[in-house]
């Protein structure tokens, strides 16, 4: 309940902000490119700046320093530049600021899709304000639905408890934090010359497969089972099953802070997604075996990869007589299920949040409107603070509309500007699901497939219109997501409300245009690659390919998913997903324990979508993500309590910190996200030939 009533809003929170905006923002940019895409470690940001920070108070001038009569006008301007020791709430803005950038704006990626598959650069100018846009409108959201999804006690955001626990650490114990910052610098040190290791130099560490090593002389037809199955360390090679990884950078601390009862709901999808993958492509279900196992690319029914610029044009309206000359696109049967249980997952969230988390709905709106919240913070904050009024969210949302209502009418969207209302009242309506999910529960579930199905419904024949009817609907569900997490740190923290909210918004519009910037710088240089359906164990298109292959075939809804259509099943799994939780609640309401185990900690969404977790990108990390988290979840936190509550946080920033500095310095010294690539030396720990794990069916070797 602490608080020290310093400053937050500085020239120094601002500035230390700004600067780290720009290396989180690089970082979350890159990453968007990687076979796995990973978020930037805001525990990382949070040390990086606390050691500038508390260097910056020590060494730069102070006005106690001045003693000359003569130089006494200089004084104001040193307490601006140096307002004294850096304390806590100075710390959170300026992370806040940097972590907010480096949490990104999938809506720059809906202009790499343009830049790649339909030869159209966007203006800055357009994306920028567009990514405005998607953001303000939803913090705006955030800002009215703080009732709901801040306030209370239970909307915990778990995956910030860790930033929480830090931050306290630093500024309120510090007597310990001589072994901590010790322990952060020797971590990070260590990580980050490790890290070129295995991303570089040995990258066989990503991925030691036994069975794969084992069945080097298998025949060819059991080489291709093998490594669908097991095969995992390049893009789209296999399901990694048993593989062990030593990179970090795919690994993360994220299961390090994610409590056991969470992981397990994840843990249960993972494996039906091995069993599920393998009986689809091997029983032919969808034509899967005409494809790739996995890919997020679109076909022909030859197997070839789909040639949607004769059908859509550079434009990306549907051009009819194109597509009966060359026939309708075709997923392949891991892609179709990713979509399927995407959709599953959605029908599951909201029948989840009705059957077990309405009445606390309920009673959070009759709480906030009579001022009568239990929460301990947030009576702290409505008593010591101004909030921010409901109306300066309200006018962010205005704002937003007519930003968006510009890029609309002006821009290359082919987005009627009544689509662009209805996508927003759908992210509207979607929000408050997704983010009690989140906040509960510490895991969000994509709402992508429902954004599209809609955009399909109603802009027949325009996959361009698609992308951007989905930036505005499930694009806003995310950015409130996070928006509404960093609201709830400034709720533990004491974070002035008027503070976090300039904050928020200068963090956004700073991570719109870096983000910007690396895209293209990216994009230009590694077209072929990110066009490729598989990629490389660096470089993956996977995310702009599935945003891609999404607009083209739910523009052609009616075909594709229609009644006649081959994927009918996929839009129908939005109702399917609500029956099980519906007899999982009637159960609850019987027996609340089956065994040791509460009925309402099975959360059915998240089972969902982790079961086609593996069904893109590197898929070699999953056994030691597993191994991680049972390791600090378990073992750390049961048997050795104080090393953890110490520790546990601190090395887990400073190993992902350590691996994201280095791989941003590798991308663009060596992996060419600016020009050329410069590979390293073949050798047995680096093949020059064939898949990095030497699991080497489906023609790898050819």
């Amino acid at each position: 309940m602490r608080d020290d009533k310093d400053p937050a809003l500085t020239f120094r929170s601002l500035f230390l902000g700004t600067v780290f905006a720009g290396l989180g923002a690089a970082l979350c940019q890159i990453y968007l490119f990687k076979p796995i895409v990973v978020t930037v470690s805001t525990v990382f940001l949070l040390l990086l700046i606390y050691t500038v920070g508390v260097a910056w108070a020590k060494f730069l001038p102070r006005s106690s320093w001045i003693n000359n009569p003569r130089l006494e006008w200089l004084k104001p301007i040193l307490d601006v530049i140096n307002p004294g020791d850096f304390r806590l709430k100075e710390h959170v803005i300026a992370s806040l600021v940097a972590s907010t950038a480096a949490g990104g704006s999938t809506a720059v990626m809906n202009f790499a899709v343009q830049r790649l598959y339909y030869n159209t650069n966007v203006e800055a100018t357009t994306a920028v304000l567009a990514t405005f846009s998607t953001a303000c409108f939803g913090y705006g959201l955030v800002g009215l639905l703080r009732p709901l999804t801040v306030y209370p006690s239970e909307m915990v955001y778990w995956a910030n408890l860790p930033t929480v626990s830090i931050f306290q650490a630093l500024h309120f114990n510090s007597s310990a934090n001589h072994k901590r910052l010790k322990l952060f610098w020797s971590a990070f040190t260590g990580m980050f010359c490790y890290e070129i290791i295995p991303s570089y130099i040995f990258p066989l560490l990503n991925a030691i497969n036994i069975v794969c090593l084992a069945t080097q002389k298998a025949p060819a037809s059991t080489l291709n089972v093998i490594t669908n199955l097991f095969g995992g360390a390049d893009s789209n090679e296999g399901l990694g099953l048993l593989s062990f990884s030593f990179d970090w950078q795919y690994i993360t601390s994220y299961y390090m802070s994610l409590p056991l009862v969470q992981q397990a709901n994840s843990w249960v999808g993972y494996l039906i997604c091995y069993g599920v993958v393998m009986g689809i492509y091997y029983s032919n279900t969808w034509n899967s075996l005409s494809f790739p196992m996995l890919s997020t690319s679109i076909f022909a029914s030859n197997g070839s990869v789909y040639d949607q610029s004769v059908v859509f044009g550079s434009d990306g309206i549907l051009n009819q007589t194109a597509l009966n000359e060359v026939g309708l696109p075709a997923l392949t049967g891991s892609n179709a299920w990713t979509n399927l249980t995407a959709n599953l997952a959605i029908g599951g969230l909201i029948a989840h949040t009705f059957f077990f988390w309405g009445g606390y709905v309920v009673e959070s709106f009759k709480q906030a409107r009579k001022g009568s919240q239990p929460d301990p913070h947030w009576q702290i904050m409505i008593r010591d603070y101004d909030e921010v009024p409901w109306y300066w969210y309200a006018c962010l949302l205005v704002l937003a509309f007519f930003a968006g209502l510009i890029v609309v009418l002006k821009g290359q969207t082919t987005l009627p500007w009544w689509s662009y209302i209805i996508a927003l009242l759908l992210g509207a309506f979607v929000t408050p699901f997704s983010t009690l999910l989140y906040a509960r529960m510490g895991n969000g579930i994509a709402t992508q497939q429902l954004m599209k199905m809609v955009a399909g419904a109603i802009n027949p024949g325009r996959p361009v219109a698609n992308l951007y009817f989905s930036m505005w609907s499930h694009d806003v569900v995310g950015t409130s997501i996070g928006l509404a997490g960093d609201l709830k740190i400034g709720q533990y923290l004491k974070i002035p409300p008027r503070a976090m909210f300039v904050t928020q918004v200068w963090g956004t519009i700073l991570g719109a245009a870096i983000n910007y910037a690396v895209m293209v710088s990216i994009v230009d240089a590694q077209r072929e690659i990110l066009t490729s359906p598989l990629g490389t164990n660096v470089w993956s298109g996977q995310y702009v390919q599935s945003l891609n292959s999404a607009a083209i075939t739910w523009s052609l809804a009616k075909e594709l998913y229609g009644p006649n259509g081959p994927y009918i099943w996929v839009p129908l799994s939005l109702l399917f997903g609500m029956v099980p939780t519906f007899l999982q609640w009637l159960i609850s309401k019987r027996w609340t324990h089956i065994g040791p185990m509460r009925v309402d900690s099975i959360i059915l969404p998240i089972i969902y979508q982790g079961s086609s977790w593996m069904t893109t990108g590197t898929t070699s990390p999953m056994t030691s993500i597993i191994i991680t988290g049972l390791v600090s979840q378990l073992w750390l936190r049961k048997y050795h309590p104080g090393w953890y509550r110490k520790y546990n946080y601190i090395l887990g920033g400073a190993l992902d910190g350590g691996a994201q500095v280095m791989i941003f310095i590798l991308s663009f010294a060596v992996f060419g996200a600016s020009g050329k690539a410069r590979n390293f030396p073949a050798w047995a720990g680096n093949p020059v030939a064939g898949n990095v794990d030497y699991c080497n069916g489906n023609g790898a070797l050819d």
